[in-house]
């Protein structure tokens, strides 16, 4: 049973308040550091160790992780409906409104590409395909309800108490829990954890809130949202307009300055010349006007130039706002405790272990200042945290070379850093960038581009050229950059890279075989495989 518990094959097996230590070299270890005498100061005069503010993944991921640790833990989780009335369960942004929805409608868009491709490798169809949106979402939010009460299972199982209330302190140690009924409790504990995310921001325009939708509604749209405009650069703003371009809907982006602000610009430019919709650059709305109420209806789009005088005008059934997204830090109470946070953007300034300006609070996932913003981040950092806190492990998390993809109909894959900032922190002169247009295999008979692949890594010629960056634009990117950034964290080098062998064909080899750099000025263009 020991074993089952612990995983630990040696005697002596020791806990501590409930928290398995070790044995006898940890034992001496967590003296050594301080971590036993933590242990021993156990707090019974709270009604939990740990309570959680936020279901979302990093919350939930440090609620469990405290809960194997033998800990009393609360979460606390209340979604406050979007203006348009959209509201969802257990497991947050990520879950409900964000990775999972948008990666199975970013995969229904890649279908019909397929159905086109399809007939170039000899599949003959006569009857028409057309896309149902009803059948898709509903297909997708009845996934999503199953995995809401997959999460609410887990915490049950491991005995952490979930509430669906709104958090708020009220004095240091204590909160209010309001439910949907205004009924409200008060629950005091040892430590917090705020976990609590962010929502779309609005324009602060007439008509925004009445007639507009964010990511928090589309997902969940009961109909086909027609002609659309999708306003903002962000990767959601691009996904979301990849996708329903990929559904042969009428699709306008509508960009204030340049796109994916944060990433790879030159990657950024790639990404928008890739996709389908068309664009207005440069210009920002400035009232939206209902001519028409139906399911879709019809709006009236009046937009300036953020250049000139200039103004524009046009009419779409659906206008979607993906103009950035705003931390839920400002009506949580924590003010009356004394936690710090940026006035500007509402992040929580943190230290190094995720500890906020009063001890006893910490914070986890998107509402933490200069962290990447994603949803394994969250997880780790949320486990990692409760492991500090109430284990034997003083492991931080790590935030550098974290990779992530863009799921545009062309996938954007990077790890590590863009060649802007690379220029930054090491200097031009020090850099030297690979990089190559490539032509996947399977677009070839299906007759699409042969110069919209991109790939480049970035080196530190003073660190045995290192690879700092890695950017690769093209299908299948995510699973690309998730093995090349394992490679990564054990310091992959460019004669390392240089000397693996590809698997061929795939697009993913093309990394093993660049040897035309940018200061070259050579042709990339790809000839053939």
């Amino acid at each position: 049973m020991l074993l089952e518990i612990t995983n630990q094959k040696t005697v002596p097996n020791i806990f501590v308040n409930k928290v398995h230590v070790g044995g006898c070299d940890r034992i001496f270890q967590a003296h050594q550091n301080g971590l036993l005498q933590k242990l021993l100061q156990e707090d019974s005069v709270h009604d939990y160790d740990l309570i959680i503010i936020g279901g979302g993944s990093g919350g939930l991921s440090c609620a469990k992780e405290a809960a194997i640790l033998g800990k009393k833990v609360m979460v606390l989780d209340f979604v406050v409906p979007s203006p348009q009335g959209a509201s969802w369960g257990l497991g947050g942004t990520c879950v409900n409104v964000g990775c999972i929805p948008k990666k199975l409608m970013h995969q229904a868009a890649l279908l019909g590409q397929a159905l086109n491709d399809s007939r170039k490798f000899g599949w003959e169809y006569s009857q028409q395909v057309k896309h149902n949106w009803e059948t898709m979402t509903q297909a997708i939010q009845s996934h999503i309800g199953s995995l809401n009460w997959g999460y609410r299972l887990s915490l049950r199982e491991k005995g952490v108490t979930y509430v669906n209330s709104y958090g708020e302190f009220v004095e240091p140690h204590k909160i209010k829990a309001t439910n949907k009924k205004g009924q409200e409790t008060y629950h005091t504990a040892s430590k917090f954890v705020i976990a609590t995310g962010e929502r779309p921001r609005y324009l602060g325009i007439p008509g925004d809130k009445e007639y507009c939708i964010t990511s928090d509604d589309l997902f969940s749209l009961s109909y086909c949202p027609g002609k659309t405009l999708v306003v903002g650069a962000s990767y959601v703003a691009l996904e979301c307009a990849g996708f329903l371009a990929g559904f042969s809907l009428d699709v306008t982006v509508m960009v204030r300055s340049i796109l994916l602000r944060g990433f790879d610009q030159e990657m950024a430019e790639k990404v928008g010349a890739s996709d389908k919709p068309p664009g207005n650059r440069n210009y920002i709305p400035i009232m939206i006007q209902q001519l028409e109420k139906g399911s879709p209806g019809k709006l009236k789009v009046l937009a300036k130039s953020t250049e000139g005088p200039e103004t524009i005008e046009g009419v779409y059934n659906t206008v979607l706002l993906a103009i950035g997204r705003d931390s839920c830090t400002k009506k949580v109470g924590l003010e009356k405790i004394g936690v710090r946070i940026n006035e500007k953007s509402g992040k929580i300034p943190v230290n190094d272990v995720e500890q906020t300006t009063v001890p006893y609070v910490y914070a986890v996932g998107d509402v933490l200042e200069g962290r990447p913003q994603l949803t394994p981040v969250a997880i780790q950092a949320g486990k990692l945290l409760a492991r500090r806190l109430f284990g034997t492990s003083l492991e931080k998390c790590d935030y550098t070379n974290v990779p992530t993809t863009v799921f545009t109909p062309l996938e954007y894959g990077c790890c590590g850093l863009s060649e802007e900032r690379a220029i930054e922190v090491y200097k031009k002169e020090n850099m030297e960038v690979y990089h190559t247009l490539f032509w996947p295999l399977e677009w070839t008979v299906a007759g699409r581009e042969n110069s919209a692949c991109y790939a480049k890594i970035i080196c530190n010629k003073c660190d045995h050229d290192r690879i700092v960056g890695l950017h690769v634009l093209g299908p299948n990117a995510g699973e690309i950059t998730q093995g090349f950034a394992a490679a990564m964290k054990c310091g992959l080098t460019k004669q390392l890279l240089s000397d693996t062998i590809g698997i061929h064909p795939t697009c993913g080899e093309v990394f093993t075989t660049l040897e035309i750099t940018k200061s070259s000025g050579l042709d990339i263009t790809q000839k053939g495989c």
